[in-house]
């Protein structure tokens, strides 16, 4: 008996509804508050604003950029559920493979909460940048098989579609580490700025490290946007 089967509906409400909910949450959220990130981000590179003002918007930022990273991490055993809860997917991903999936959702989701609460460089930290990694090269790796198989994984129903949404979402995950690099600057010259006061090179190191960020922050949205019209219209897919 497959996941869903065990689980009796409530009201029509079932496993592939949650996991529909789940889905669109994760994705509205991830958005949403991405957004006020990039919206308060803009008094921080303020040079008219006073010190105090801006590192109070700092802070609401950084407060508000955890929704975004929950969101990221979670959006893998979430699609895995998604799949497993319907039936382009059920005889592969329910089961094990599905726990397996929550499993290292919500093991890397506590690593990347110990990382966003300890010091910059930590071993949480590290230990964050390399599951990114190592997720993202897997997705990509079996994207690209997906892509180029005749029949990957035994799916004869052509799910290109689900290969590029898996790669759209992989990419998410490689955008956010080319964010973290160009940000590198950022934190040295903003405590530069509390401590000593706004100095052009100061400016020119805050406003030039969020400005090099801003490209890879549109090109997530894009790979957001990629994957959730793939997800909804799946193209060429043909009955399984």
């Amino acid at each position: 008996m497959s996941i869903s089967q065990a689980i009796e509906p409530v009201a029509g409400f079932d496993l592939h509804s949650f996991a529909i909910l789940l889905h669109l949450l994760l994705l509205t959220f991830w958005l949403g508050t991405d957004l006020g990130v990039f919206y308060a981000s803009r008094f921080i590179v303020d040079p008219t604003g006073s010190p105090a003002g801006r590192a109070v918007a700092a802070k609401i930022m950084h407060v508000i950029d955890l929704s975004p990273r929950i969101c990221l991490v979670l959006m893998l055993p979430s699609g895995v559920t998604l799949m497993a809860a319907s039936d382009l997917g059920r005889e592969i991903f329910a089961g094990w493979p599905l726990a397996l999936a929550w499993l290292i959702g919500l093991g890397w989701l506590a690593v990347m909460l110990t990382a966003f609460r300890g010091p910059s460089g930590g071993l949480a930290q590290r230990a964050d940048i390399t599951i990114r990694i190592a997720v993202a090269a897997g997705l990509l790796a079996a994207a690209g098989y997906a892509l180029v198989a005749t029949a990957p994984f035994g799916v004869d129903s052509n799910p290109r579609w689900l290969a590029g949404k898996v790669a759209a979402y992989a990419l998410c995950i490689v955008g956010g580490l080319l964010i973290r690099v160009t940000l590198r600057p950022f934190g040295p010259a903003f405590a530069r700025l509390m401590a000593d006061g706004s100095t052009p090179s100061t400016e020119a190191a805050i406003s030039g490290s969020i400005a090099r960020a801003v490209p890879w922050v549109f090109f997530v949205w894009a790979m957001v946007l990629v994957a959730t019209v793939l997800g909804v219209v799946k193209p060429g897919m043909l009955p399984g």
